[in-house]
């Protein structure tokens, strides 16, 4: 590609690809002395820009390390590569879906892809009145996150795509626990993530099993700090704080943010953590209870009212 070429192509800066990729600018910078990418060219002003194919790798290399790839070992690799490793690599993790369901999925699948916004949604809406909330959560929504994340990796989404799927889902998923009658059952369960988790999807179907479980649900959205989530738990006196950990958040920082919260928490108020985060699993869980799955809250909902069993007489 000659010089003219390149600075025809869509560029972007190092803060707009450390938002877009989750790579931090240090780390952008290390790698470009380290491996030789990226490689981005230089404006006017002497500042870094990237053009569009170096971020898409960037992006795809991201999701190989969440999954445990070493930077070292992928970057030297093509984005056709790459995207065979993310597609090798989530395979073992994917939902199992039975053959019959998988074709469905994909046809959702092409429906967002074919930007047919309307009638995903309205489909969406449908499945959730035919299937009953739980199970639209569980069969579609879940298998179909893999399947997206699966896609972006692979490039045959598009991050808009991708955004459009999220949107689509949560509206849908907070359209239907709205009509969920609400109980003054136990336990009074707290949801949220912490202050370095953006993805509410996860968190929002939590929420969703929880309410058809018969939990009162207090949801705080995403990124509460943890003075905010003690606060809210003392003055809601809840007996459950559920915090959702994406993929992204792989660090041990995950372990030791949820140490610090159960050191301020009272000795009664439970955690428990779920989501993709490889972090959850790096040691035992002594300060929090793991939600492997979905289906796991059913019975970690029977088994804390077994325990409490004394709150109900």
């Amino acid at each position: 590609m000659n010089e003219r070429e390149y600075l025809n192509q869509p560029s972007f800066s190092i803060a707009a690809v450390e938002r877009d990729t989750g790579l931090a600018k240090d780390t952008l910078r290390v790698w470009e002395k380290r491996y030789n990418f990226p490689e981005p060219h230089r404006d006017a002003y002497g500042e870094r820009l990237y053009p569009i194919e170096q971020v898409e790798k960037l992006r795809v290399i991201k999701r190989l390390m969440d999954n445990g790839h070493r930077p070292g070992k992928i970057i030297p690799l093509s984005i056709q590569e790459l995207g065979e490793l993310a597609e090798a690599s989530s395979a073992g993790s994917r939902v199992s879906v039975p053959a019959d369901s998988l074709d469905e999925l994909k046809g959702y699948m092409d429906m967002i892809k074919r930007h047919d916004v309307d009638d995903f949604r309205q489909k969406m809406s449908r499945l959730v009145l035919s299937m009953g909330l739980r199970r639209f959560v569980v069969e579609v929504v879940a298998p179909m996150n893999g399947m997206v994340g699966d896609a972006w990796a692979r490039g045959y989404f598009e991050i808009f795509e991708e955004h459009i799927y999220t949107e689509t889902i949560q509206v849908v998923l907070r359209n239907s626990i709205s009509t969920v009658s609400t109980s003054r059952s136990l336990p009074r369960v707290l949801l949220t993530t912490l202050p370095s988790e953006l993805h509410g999807l996860g968190l929002l179907m939590a929420e969703c099993v929880f309410a058809m479980e018969g939990a009162q649900c207090i949801s705080l959205g995403t990124q509460t700090p943890i003075y905010d989530i003690v606060r809210a738990s003392e003055t809601q006196k809840v007996d459950i704080v559920a915090l959702s950990f994406s993929a992204v958040q792989s660090s041990q920082g995950v372990l030791d943010s949820i140490s610090e919260l159960r050191a301020k928490l009272p000795e009664r108020t439970e955690i428990w953590c779920g989501g993709a985060s490889s972090a959850l699993r790096k040691r035992g869980a002594t300060t929090f209870t793991l939600l492997s799955s979905l289906n796991d809250i059913t019975d970690s909902i029977d088994d804390w009212k077994r325990r409490n069993a004394h709150r109900y007489n």
